[in-house]
């Protein structure tokens, strides 16, 4: 009776004792969660064996160098994605301010320095003197109008004089979209233009995108990147701000087209064209908060206009649908540059 015992109890103590023996006498790097060959060794360990086959376990292991680069190999592969792990959980939450800022130019600074092809800018101390006297003209004088105007004027009338100059810059859209071969734009464009002016009296409502009629909004110097000229220089010009050397002759083509420009009255013209400019200051109130607490606040505004303005040029030039592309491009928002016809200039 007791040999029978025996023979069940040793073999039950003898197996635990060997696989607690080539577990610990297995080599560390086997263990970590890098290695692809884990699962398989973590089997055969888990395996009984003979006591010959341990034996040789044992000496294989043994006889194995304990080279320490060989055995930080693995934590040096696997500290990268701890870092980019810690860095995704470090990365702060875009505030309301930068929210707004992505809503008008695109994404953020950091974002778009990724996103956005490199900053032509060779004229860059030049253009920051001249950014210094824009800013200086902004707190002295757009700034506080542009309080002032969303002090005094209720925002529904306020939506409609932006629907208004909005909708006297359809004409100007739609004879781009000719020039740039999209007839079917161009189509929609002129409808919209005469819904607006119609049911819309004159522009202050907007009836057309109740009608799914988009908005959209094209330019002379969009035309000429459509054509093929993609790259240029980047030049800030006073008063109007952010251009490139494309922009600025763009500017030579959409002047003619202005409707406002077209009125002979001076007095009439310059007080719609002042108040185009107070309208579109309003849109960038939003922003100042950023624009202040930026490092660099010619930098950002350089590049999230010039990000913006390729993927204007780029959306154009690819067709794409507006389904796809990110909600700060989509063809209803606002562009908050200053108009080539908003500038009063006396006698035209």
């Amino acid at each position: 009776m007791i040999r029978p015992l025996a023979g069940l109890v040793l073999p039950a103590l003898v197996l635990p004792a060997l696989l607690l023996a080539g577990c610990a006498s297995a080599p560390r790097t086997a263990a970590a969660p890098a290695a692809p060959a884990a699962p398989a060794a973590v089997a055969a360990s888990a395996m009984p064996v003979a006591s010959d086959d341990a034996a040789h376990a044992d000496a294989d292991t043994d006889a194995a160098p304990s080279d320490p680069a060989a055995v930080a190999a693995p934590a040096a592969q696997a500290m990268p994605a701890e870092e980019d792990a810690s860095a995704s959980v470090d990365r702060p939450v875009p505030t309301e301010a930068e929210d707004d800022y992505a809503a008008l130019y695109g994404a953020p600074v950091e974002a778009a320095a990724d996103a956005a092809r490199p900053a032509y800018d060779p004229w860059e101390p030049l253009n920051r003197r001249i950014h210094g006297f824009n800013n200086a003209v902004d707190r002295a004088i757009a700034k506080p109008l542009a309080k002032a105007y969303v002090a005094v004027v209720p925002p529904p009338l306020r939506l409609g004089v932006s629907n208004f100059f909005d909708n006297l810059g359809s004409p100007l859209t739609f004879v781009n979209q000719v020039l740039q071969g999209r007839p079917r734009d161009a189509v929609q464009t002129l409808g919209r233009f005469v819904v607006n002016s119609t049911l819309g009296i004159g522009g202050l409502f907007d009836p057309a995108s109740d009608l799914k009629m988009k908005r959209r909004r094209e330019d002379f110097g969009q035309t000429l990147g459509v054509w093929g000229w993609s790259t240029s220089r980047y030049v800030e010009l006073p008063f109007f701000g952010p251009r490139t050397v494309r922009d600025v002759l763009g500017l030579a083509g959409d002047a003619p087209l202005s409707p406002i420009r077209q009125i002979e009255e001076d007095k009439v013209r310059i007080g719609l064209q002042g108040l185009q400019l107070v309208d579109t200051r309003v849109q960038l109130l939003s922003l100042d908060a950023l624009r202040e607490a930026a490092p660099d606040e010619y930098a950002m505004t350089r590049d999230a206009w010039l990000q913006r303005r390729n993927y204007m040029i780029d959306v154009d030039r690819r067709r794409h649908d507006a389904g796809e592309l990110p909600d700060y491009l989509r063809d209803e928002e606002r562009d908050p540059t200053v108009p080539a016809g908003a500038m009063p200039i006396p006698g035209g």
